[in-house]
């Protein structure tokens, strides 16, 4: 993973006198999860927001798979995949008619029936996205995002909300996508998911990264200060618990 999609350098974001985005810099490879993590009002969502090209930059350069984010933001937009949340779909349309919708919007054919069997949703293709529970929508929302063959797609917090069985059943799907050769970009504010998930992370605070590696390294890098739990760290967890005694298989309204 030598190869750079997307390039950040000294990015800064002001909104009046506050400066959001504090000349941050990292790069995201090829082929990787890329995780941007950090507590609220710490920057990420806006850097996110400016490399979509949904908000505009103060300052600093971007390039998106070799495309400058100043003058060739159409370019980006052809080869991205940005997850809507449900709120922003057509409520009288089912699963196959907005994802045709989509599809005259990026001018592609897809399958529509294929696409919904790679979100494990082909039996809800007649169904409004009103009427899916939690895990569907995040599904559906994240196959949305595969219509135009993107080479990347950004998620911003896919499993908020959902049961361990839809969290894992996601996570299994964002790994697929990125095994197919589709660099992803995700935020989320559990920890757990981000170690299981992410190639790497950036950690933001106050605008600036404050760190940025592999999960294990991080980690590593911790304990070596002489860091300890003050819990003995344990070979499960309390959802390893749940999902042993539930069952990893979805159960869904």
């Amino acid at each position: 993973m030598s190869n750079s999609i997307i390039s950040v350098n000294n990015l800064v974001k002001n909104y009046g006198n506050f400066q959001a985005v504090k000349g941050i810099n990292f790069e995201v490879f090829e082929g990787e999860i890329f995780g941007l993590l950090g507590p609220n009002g710490a920057g990420k969502s806006t850097t996110l927001e400016i490399i979509e090209t949904l908000r505009t930059k103060t300052s600093g350069e971007i390039f998106v798979n070799g495309y400058n984010i100043d003058g060739q933001q159409n370019e980006i937009k052809k080869i991205i995949g940005v997850q809507l949340q449900s709120s922003g779909f057509y409520p009288l349309l089912n699963l196959v008619e907005l994802i045709q919708l989509f599809c005259g919007l990026y001018n592609r054919n897809v399958d529509a029936l294929e696409l919904l069997e790679l979100v494990n949703l082909k039996d809800k293709a007649t169904a409004q996205v009103k009427q899916l529970s939690g895990g569907q929508k995040q599904r559906f929302s994240i196959a949305t995002t595969l219509i135009n063959n993107p080479k990347i797609i950004f998620l911003d917090e896919p499993t908020t909300g959902l049961d361990p069985q839809a969290r894992r059943s996601l996570w299994g799907l964002i790994k697929n996508i990125r095994a197919k050769g589709t660099s992803v970009i995700l935020t989320t504010h559990y920890m757990d998911e981000a170690e299981a998930l992410c190639d790497r992370v950036a950690i933001m605070d106050f605008g600036k990264i404050v760190a940025m590696d592999s999960p294990d390294k991080l980690i590593d890098k911790l304990v070596a200060t002489g860091f300890e739990r003050p819990k003995e760290v344990k070979k499960a967890n309390l959802e390893d618990v749940f999902i042993n005694l539930t069952g990893h298989s979805l159960r869904e309204d």
